[in-house]
Order: C-alpha cells, then structure tokens, then sequence
C-alpha cells in the first residue's frame, strides 16, 4: 500500500502561526506510515501574524514542503483552489490549518480507499464548539442538504481525502467558506462516490473563526443563494425547458 499510494495534504492557513508547525510536523510523520509518494502544500492567505515566517523556516528543514505565499487576501475557497491547483499526486487531502482536525486521523480514512471510491469524506463524531456555533452548524449542514440535495452527514466537515480526476472533471469557481458546499455538489452531481469516515474535532486553542460573526454570516446567506440558484435553479429551469416542444 506504501509504494501504491500518492498523497497531495494541503493545508489553509490564515492567522495560524500557533498551530501550524505542529500541522505540518504532524503530518508529514503521518504521510511517512502511509507512503512513500507524498508532498505537503500550505497556502499562506496574506496573514498578519507569524504564520508566514514560521513557514519560510520549517520548509527550509523539510522538502517535502512547499509554501504558498499569497500577496493578498484570497479567501478560504480563493486560498483552496489556488492550493489544489499546484497539488501533483493522484489523492488530495485537506483539512485546515488552525488543528481542529487531527491530521492524524487521516489514517482512519485511507481503510475507505476501494477503486470504487472517489472521496472519503470525514464526519464530526461531536463538534467541540460552543454552543451557539453547534446549533447554527447543525441548522446549516441541514439547510445544505435540503437545498443541495446530498446526503452526506457532514459537508461542515473539512477533513476529505479526494482523487485527483474529481477537480480535472469540474471547475470550482468559490472564493469564500461556500467552497466545500460547492465542491460535494458538484463531485454528487458529476457521479462521483462517497465514503464517509466519523472523525474528531476540537476546540480552537489559537487564533479566532473567521465564520462565525454576524456580518459574515449575512454574506454567508447571499453566497450560498447566488450558488443555489447556479447549481439547482438553473439546472431544473434548464431541464423543465428541454420537455417543453
């Protein structure tokens, strides 16, 4: 399985610099028992702290880490599709940089890999939040599924092992937090298959959330919209006119 497996971990990171050395020591340690074929990609989203001389440094000491400096605020998806667009081997792991996720755990979904799979997608076993942000993760995940029509148990979930050919076979186009809504419904509706993996989640010990504040949140709403009416609306205004003679 070591000498099959081919492994891109990409990693956002925006205001990180308290977790993302052990992100990236973490991780490398765990792509070393799964292969031998893997590179680390970390884009650096123009943050205000130490983050980007922290990186500058440990990829100096470790080559199989490649760093993205971005000279301007792209976004969560603007920062993720810049990241995938430069990861080279045939499986795409991501997860976020701020170590809510145990990058380990990316062990637990490699078992999932069968040739029939496409993305292992990981679900919160329990989100380790506060309360209010439980609550409003739990009422969009489902507004998401009743809009979007997937059934995943966790689209919140950024913690995805994903193969290649599902970016070559559809453009993401998300600058903001709605790129993971975007690409399960696209990945769903190109025919792709899912596997799903229960994962842990912690509580953030550094930095703060970029989601979840009133403003956002209200521009959360308009994006998510926009999108509904790109992948849906359309799609069923489209398929009602090719009946009509």
């Amino acid at each position: 399985m070591k000498k099959q497996l081919s492994i891109s971990a990409c990693f956002p990171a925006y205001n990180d610099g308290g977790t993302i050395a052990s992100i990236v020591v973490t991780s490398i340690l765990t792509l070393q028992q799964i292969t031998d074929d893997f590179e680390i990609i970390i884009g650096n989203d123009h943050s205000s702290d130490h983050t980007g001389e922290i990186l500058d440094e440990l990829a100096k000491q470790y080559p199989s880490l490649r760093v993205i400096h971005h000279p301007q605020n792209l976004g969560y998806g603007g920062n993720l599709r810049a990241i995938f667009a430069q990861a080279s081997k045939e499986w795409i792991f991501y997860t976020d940089g701020d170590a809510q996720y145990d990058v380990r755990e990316l062990t637990l979904l490699i078992p999932a890999i069968t040739p029939q799979i496409d993305i292992v997608n990981g679900y919160k076993i329990s989100r380790n939040d506060p309360f209010h942000r439980v609550i409003v993760g739990r009422v969009y995940h489902h507004i998401m599924q009743l809009m979007f029509g997937f059934s995943i148990q966790d689209v919140d979930c950024d913690f995805r092992l994903i193969r290649r050919k599902c970016f070559d076979a559809v453009t993401l186009e998300s600058r903001d937090g709605t790129l993971p809504v975007e690409m399960v419904k696209k990945f769903h509706d190109a025919g792709f298959k899912f596997a799903e993996v229960p994962v842990h989640h912690f509580h953030r010990v550094y930095g703060r959330s970029q989601f979840f504040n009133l403003r956002r949140l209200l521009r959360v709403v308009k994006d998510i919209t926009k999108l509904w009416i790109k992948l849906v609306w359309h799609k069923k205004r489209q398929a009602i006119n090719a009946k009509i003679p």
